[in-house]
């Protein structure tokens, strides 16, 4: 792909995600919603019309083939980002799917197959690893400010509206809280400590067959922990802390989407990291797929497909705890 101005967005599944994502977007002054794709065309056109998109479709299919599209951004449920997905990179047409990426190590093996047979971009839209508190967190890490990191601890916590039909409790659209929430502080563990050789977990499953909650315990080779958790019975202190064998960070809630972080050193001296920006964050990841795509990559260097797939056999390995 050549460099140019603009690069043209799709969307596919015009949910509440999609829109928290485009209004970020076009935040970033060489992106432009470009094309949008429902189920329902009236609902596609009804999203097209508000961020004033020139295409509006009633079927994926159709959008794979809509001209001048650079990259697609795929917001529908869980179950169906593989089958989105190998759409698209089957087209040749780049792709951000939204987390996670497919709802088992099967899946994402095949997506990630795929997007490397058609030398086309995917990644996981795991946007916490692209915001610039993180950015700079992994930076003062690997600078040795806290020592070796040792222990990790990170909930997510909210109080969901039951609803048996919608997608954080229907188990056919891989409903739960693990794959809906509990995947960050997966995802950090993956980041800090990498592939962990013991995991114990425990979940409540409710009535539609979901786990509602769940703790994790993970244990690496050299002796570090992770201790996790994740719910939508109720909210959780959602906040993350590191440390290390010279101090802490501490990032406070909603971690996941942090604009501050504090490290404290073994002294007890805090220093203070806060970034300032008017958007939620989605921008940062879509500003990276930009550049990605505009130097040819075909994965991100931040977010690589390993990574994703590293995360995506953890999700896997937790899941089976579950039930051991």
């Amino acid at each position: 792909m050549t460099s140019k101005k603009i690069i043209n967005w799709g969307v596919i599944g015009p949910g509440k995600i999609a829109h928290k994502f485009v209004q970020d977007l076009l935040t970033l002054p060489n992106a432009r919603l470009h094309a949008v794709a429902s189920r329902s065309l009236e609902r596609a056109q009804e999203f097209a019309n508000q961020y004033d998109a020139p295409h509006a479709y009633g079927s994926y299919d159709e959008l794979g083939n809509c001209p001048d599209l650079d990259v697609v951004y795929i917001a529908t449920p869980h179950s169906e980002h593989a089958k989105n997905t190998i759409l698209l990179l089957n087209k040749k047409i780049p792709v951000l799917c939204e987390k996670p990426m497919g709802i088992n190590q099967q899946e994402v093996q095949q997506m990630i197959s795929v997007a490397r047979d058609q030398q086309t971009y995917l990644m996981e839209a795991l946007w916490t690893r692209f915001l610039p508190a993180f950015q700079k967190l992994i930076a003062v890490i690997e600078a040795g400010r806290i020592g070796e990191v040792l222990t990790l601890k990170a909930d997510f916590g909210f109080q969901a509206d039951f609803d048996p039909k919608s997608r954080l409790f229907d188990p056919v659209l891989a409903g739960g809280a693990l794959l809906d929430i509990g995947i960050y502080p997966a995802f950090l563990a993956t980041l800090l400590l990498g592939k962990p050789n013991q995991i114990k977990a425990m979940a409540h499953v409710g009535s539609t067959g979901v786990d509602e909650a769940n703790a994790i315990l993970l244990k690496y080779p050299s002796g570090k922990m992770a201790i996790l958790s994740s719910t939508i019975l109720h909210e959780s202190p959602t906040v993350a802390e590191i440390y290390g064998t010279k101090g802490k960070i501490i990032i406070p809630s909603r971690w996941h989407e942090a604009k501050t972080f504090t490290l404290i050193d073994a002294n007890g001296e805090e220093e203070a990291f806060v970034f300032d920006y008017p958007q939620r964050g989605y921008h940062a990841e879509a500003a990276a797929v930009m550049a990605d795509l505009t130097n040819n990559k075909q994965e991100s260097n931040l977010w690589s497909l390993d990574k994703t797939l590293d995360l995506s056999i953890l999700l896997d390995q937790i899941k089976i705890a579950f039930s051991a």
